[in-house]
């Protein structure tokens, strides 16, 4: 496996399945190998070509012409998502820190996808108030402690066969636990209910990388 996802991906498969997995991802751009060199010197999370190619088919099988990212990074599902857009469209990354937005453009503008992507500099949950919906995929990566107040903000700003992804379900093993100490485990444990007990959600966790929820929204 790339040392770089080693860095930021906690190891949920068996690292020889892992390892597997990767010998078959293409090799990435130019763009998207520096995102990870860069991810891999901070030890910064970022999804990876494995998810990130999930992502990209989600967009694609759900028709995706409106995106919404709550917490983007760097950009680099961002730039996974964009990818995976129509000509026309359109893909609002929330993130707090203004060095992110700032490297997340100057990687899409040499990508030539900068027309598709728009970075709001701010904290999601409260710039999610100003953003009109309807999306048709919305990609939640905000503080974990902060998931079960995510969700009565992006499900009503998604659409009826929409997607809702939600990253770092499984927390590295930590979710395990009946009375973890961390509130970013709680906040995780007490999502993954409301995502699965909310009618009109149809949820399913796939165990790759550090967990991914999808959810359709059936009504």
């Amino acid at each position: 496996m790339n040392e770089a996802l080693r860095m930021v991906a906690p190891e949920m498969l068996r690292p020889d399945i892992e390892a597997y997995l990767h010998r078959f991802i293409p090799d990435r751009d130019t763009i998207l190998a520096e995102m990870e060199q860069l991810a891999e010197a901070r030890h910064f999370p970022i999804v990876g070509p494995v998810v990130g190619r999930l992502l990209a088919q989600l967009a694609r099988l759900v028709g995706a012409e409106r995106v919404l990212e709550m917490g983007a990074g760097f950009g680099y599902s961002a730039y996974w998502i964009a990818r995976a857009l129509p000509p026309d469209g359109r893909h609002l990354a929330l993130e707090r820190s203004a060095e992110n937005a700032r490297l997340a453009r100057e990687w899409l503008v040499r990508a030539r996808l900068d027309h598709k992507v728009e970075f709001i500099v701010g904290d999601a949950l409260q710039v999610v108030h100003g953003v009109p919906g309807p999306f048709d995929l919305i990609f939640v990566d905000v503080d974990k402690e902060q998931y079960p107040r995510s969700l009565p903000l992006t499900l009503p700003r998604l659409r009826q066969g929409g997607l809702l992804i939600t990253d770092n379900i499984l927390w590295g093993g930590r979710v395990v636990a009946p009375h973890p100490p961390e509130a970013s485990t709680r906040g995780i444990q007490e999502y993954t209910r409301l995502l699965y007990e909310t009618p009109g959600l149809y949820t399913t966790i796939l165990p790759v990388r550090d967990g991914l929820a999808v959810s359709l929204k059936l009504h």
